[in-house]
């Protein structure tokens, strides 16, 4: 098993370097919005001032630029997750899209256990759930 060290992997994130009040910035904020690594804003910088365009919607350099990264990203997020077909990859906007995709998919019933998870794994319920104890 590959140990993960906390500290090594945060010297990728710059926003981490500032300080507030005094001390080291501390970001417990990942459900709304997550902070990239250096290597994704390098990414994304490149990206935005060489080839942004419509993936997979134009003929002009810009559509084919931007179509061949959107496909080999998918190309190495298949080889990340080991899945066997590209169609099995599909990217959304955030948490609550992906969801509803597939509780879209899935119908009521999933739905219904999707919110006994949810109710679950939120700290209120499980405050609640322990007074009740």
């Amino acid at each position: 098993m590959v140990k993960i060290n906390p500290e090594e992997i945060k010297k990728d994130f710059s926003i981490f370097n500032q300080k507030v009040h005094g001390n080291r910035l501390v970001y417990l904020d990942n459900g709304a919005t997550t902070q990239k690594p250096l290597q994704v804003i390098k990414a994304m910088d490149k990206y935005n001032n060489l080839s942004h365009g419509n993936p997979h919607r134009g003929a002009h350099k810009l559509s084919i630029s931007a179509t061949e990264a959107y496909d080999l990203s998918k190309k190495k997020v298949i080889r990340f997750i080991n899945a066997k077909y590209i169609d099995e990859i599909i990217f959304t906007r955030n948490t609550t899209e992906s969801l509803n995709l597939i509780a879209y998919s899935y119908g009521k019933k999933f739905i219904k256990l999707l919110a006994v998870h949810i109710l679950r794994a939120t700290p209120r319920s499980r405050v609640r759930s322990r007074n009740l104890k």
